[in-house]
């Protein structure tokens, strides 16, 4: 395989093109179990028939695991998004509808989402009280089992030739409450400095859902909290106001 044709760099990982595949090569310090539950998310959900990348081999390349996929030719929805401002609304459109795609499927060997949240909860460095209230309020919200993509963001998604959208980088994914998957997308866009395409993004899907947008609130300081273990200092820094100061209750 040839690793000369950089499509993207993230922390600890990078993905490279080479003819029809994308290769996601990790550092050596990645954690193994990481890329392998990785792996199998991917291989889990597109037995769902979501428009998903299809993985193609799990390898190592001179010594580093690597994720091999096939790839997907075209354009993020947030490039278009930079590219046209005058289609914000349609663009936003089209991916609140394909959220609502994903939390249709049902995929009962993913990870439980409130697990993977209380464990976080635990992992962070907030005082007893605060982790007491956190895990309490998680566990009094109701059970689903809705596929959740965990970091569903523009950038993940990709705009074929012909229109057709492929979600990317299901890392992430766990079967759980879609809500909480609204409340991660929208501190997303907030991150990013997107206050005003936030609050669009939230109302837009609560109406089409048929959501009260009280109910998605509550999920923001547990899903802050649970996201803030990862990160860099700034982004913590943001998260945890979410944590200490947002109380709708």
């Amino acid at each position: 395989m040839k690793l000369d044709q950089v499509v993207a760099v993230r922390p600890a990982k990078t993905v490279y093109r080479d003819g029809d595949y994308a290769i996601k090569v990790f550092n050596e310090n990645y954690s193994k179990s990481d890329i392998l539950n990785e792996a199998l998310n991917q291989a889990r959900v597109e037995e769902t028939g979501l428009h998903i990348p299809k993985i193609e081999e799990v390898t190592k390349i001179d010594g580093k695991w690597a994720i091999v996929y096939d790839y997907i030719e075209g354009k993020t929805l947030q490039q278009l998004m930079d590219e046209n401002p005058e289609k914000e609304d349609e663009y936003l459109d089209l991916f609140v509808n394909l959220q609502l795609e994903v939390h249709s499927k049902s995929c009962p060997l993913l990870n439980k989402l409130k697990d993977k949240m209380n464990t976080k909860i635990s992992q962070t460095d907030l005082d007893a009280t605060t982790r007491y209230e956190l895990h309490t309020r998680l566990e009094s919200m109701p059970r689903h089992a809705k596929v959740c993509h965990g970091d569903f963001n523009p950038s993940n998604i990709v705009i074929t030739a012909d229109g057709t959208p492929y979600i990317l980088d299901w890392a992430h994914a766990t079967q759980g409450n879609a809500s909480a998957d609204v409340a991660r997308s929208y501190l997303l866009f907030k991150l990013a400095g997107k206050d005003d395409l936030a609050e669009k993004y939230l109302r837009l899907f609560c109406k089409k859902s048929d959501t009260a947008l009280q109910y998605v609130q509550k999920w923001m300081p547990i899903v802050a909290a649970s996201q803030s273990v990862k990160g860099n200092p700034e982004e913590r820094e943001f998260l945890l106001r979410w944590v200490n100061v947002v109380d709708y209750e």
